[in-house]
């Protein structure tokens, strides 16, 4: 099957490299006018190339000898050999091609690693069973290459002679690569890190640290999204977030917490929805003006399956703990499978996959919700950059109750998807709350035990007012304003304002220095 790749200079919306053509998945998406976003561009150069290809912007330009033949095949086989594996793409493309293509390949090549690979993913992610005979017995090859990406636990398709090392399956595969960011996080060893912290700390220091730690996550969990809920509602959600782990994820599990969540739930339906939801405005008529759609109502209980499907298949395995967490949370919210709470259920999945890995020591939880608050900006980038790219291919039209209805089948866009961008930015939280965010909270309280010892021992008063004058000098600068002297602490003494002054600077002089300074 032959390809016309002629174009106009121009891939979607993007000027193709002089003296250049469109190859591998460009070429493909272009000629077969498939509905996916290409997220790294590939051409092919007239010329030779130095170090035979470069990256010019959101293009990769390759040397002239790699141009392929312009058919389906021949840019199948490039894409899998040189560019990032794309699983919606590929699906896609196996969605409109003739089944011949592939099975003539398959017969004329039935030892190619290449073509191997390309029968087990088209009977991988469509279902269908092409007209071939098993593969004879060859050297099975993996899938995926476990050097290039994070690869789940292998099983052998003896039909195909390759190992299925996938995150998933059909019904929710994520892709995610092993960057030089990830493998350095991976290097420093965050959990026995963090092991190492609480080890050489009292155990009652460690259960107050844990207290403050799970109610600043669950506060900008909700202050994420806007919220700022009553302390009960607060209290019930911290609650629900400790217990992360403790029950296996299912469609149960995920109404429980849901349920939680909510609270009053008169006006929410609890569970999965049965109507499109949408992020963005309304206008002044209150016509919708979405910025992201999640999945179609009716696809969401299949897409879920598959999420906890591939979240039970990751957490028997070895793979990378923040790994997990980032396919079950980001899956999730991309899916956006409930009417309301999706953000903060979506931070909640985040714990339950690392204490389910036993990746967060007990009783403890990494605020990293903290950390996304703020870095809200790199937060919200992280999400956009995904699903922005998606929203070309989603057809919708507005409801009269301001909602919107999906047209056209996009339960592909939710299943196939590459997670390595948000699998960073979720390391790099979990990086700041072990070495910054838990040793800061314990040298804290540390700082405060400390000070409050010796301000008893300086002047006997009862403890809630020793801790309102540390409060108030340390939001004073180091000093206790003239307003609380002629207040609440009007017995104090000069000399005792004085002395008490300089035990709080005393105490936290080691705290100021190495964090208040550096924040």
């Amino acid at each position: 099957m032959m390809l016309k790749i002629a174009t106009n200079g121009y891939f979607q919306e993007d000027p193709i490299p002089e003296q250049a053509s469109l190859v591998g998945w460009a070429a493909l998406v272009h000629a077969l006018e498939i509905q996916a976003p290409v997220r790294q561009f590939s051409c092919v150069s007239e010329r030779h190339v130095g170090g035979n290809r470069r990256i010019e912007g959101r293009w990769e330009i390759f040397d002239k000898r790699y141009r392929p033949e312009d058919s389906v095949l021949e840019h199948l086989r490039f894409a899998l050999r040189y560019e990032k594996i794309d699983l919606l793409i590929l699906k896609r493309i196996f969605d409109v091609i003739e089944k011949d293509v592939l099975v003539q390949a398959v017969r004329s090549t039935p030892n190619s690693a290449i073509t191997r690979r390309l029968w087990f993913f088209y009977e991988i992610l469509t279902g269908k069973q092409l007209d071939i005979e098993d593969a004879p017995v060859v050297t099975a090859i993996n899938a995926l290459d476990s050097k290039v990406y994070f690869t789940g636990p292998r099983k052998l398709s003896t039909r195909h002679r390759v190992w299925n090392n996938l995150l998933g399956s059909r019904a929710f595969c994520p892709i995610i690569r092993r960057t030089g960011k990830l493998e350095n996080y991976i290097a420093k060893d965050l959990s026995e890190k963090a092991r190492e912290t609480i080890g050489r700390i009292g155990a009652q220091i460690i259960a107050r640290a844990a207290s403050f730690l799970l109610l600043a996550d669950s506060r900008a969990s909700f202050e994420i999204e806007g919220e700022r809920p009553p302390a009960n509602r607060l209290e019930r959600w911290g609650r629900a977030v400790l217990e992360a782990g403790k029950r296996p994820l299912n469609q149960t599990e995920i109404i429980r917490l849901h349920r939680i969540l909510i609270g009053d739930d008169r006006f929410t339906e609890i569970g999965y929805r049965h109507e499109s939801v949408f992020l963005g405005e309304h206008d002044h008529d209150n016509n919708p003006i979405p910025e992201f759609i999640g999945a179609r109502p009716e696809d969401v209980p299949a897409l879920m399956d598959g999420l906890n499907e591939c979240n039970n298949h990751l957490r028997k395995s070895d793979v990378d703990p923040v790994v997990q967490a980032t396919a079950l949370a980001f899956g999730f919210v991309y899916i956006h499978p409930l009417a309301d709470g999706n953000g903060r259920l979506h931070r909640c999945l985040i714990h339950h996959a690392l204490a389910e890995r036993s990746f967060t020591p007990p009783g403890l939880v990494f605020p990293v919700s903290s950390v996304m608050l703020d870095r809200i900006e790199a937060y919200r980038l992280t999400l956009q950059s995904h699903s922005g790219p998606l929203m070309n291919y989603i057809d919708w039209r507005p409801l009269p109750n301001g909602n919107v209805e999906v047209m056209n089948e996009t339960a592909d866009l939710y299943r196939y998807a590459d997670y390595t961008d948000e699998a960073e930015f979720l390391y790099s939280c979990v990086e700041r709350t072990v070495e910054t965010d838990l040793p800061r909270e314990i040298e804290y309280i540390k700082s405060h035990d400390e000070a409050m010892k010796s301000i008893m021992d300086a002047v006997e008063m009862p403890n809630r007012l020793a801790q309102d004058l540390i409060m108030h000098i340390r939001q004073n600068g180091g000093k206790l304003s003239k307003k609380r002297r002629v207040g609440e602490f009007e017995k104090l003494t000069e000399h005792e304002v004085d002395t008490i002054e300089k035990i709080v600077a005393d105490a936290y002089e080691r705290f100021n220095s190495t964090y208040e300074a550096s924040a």
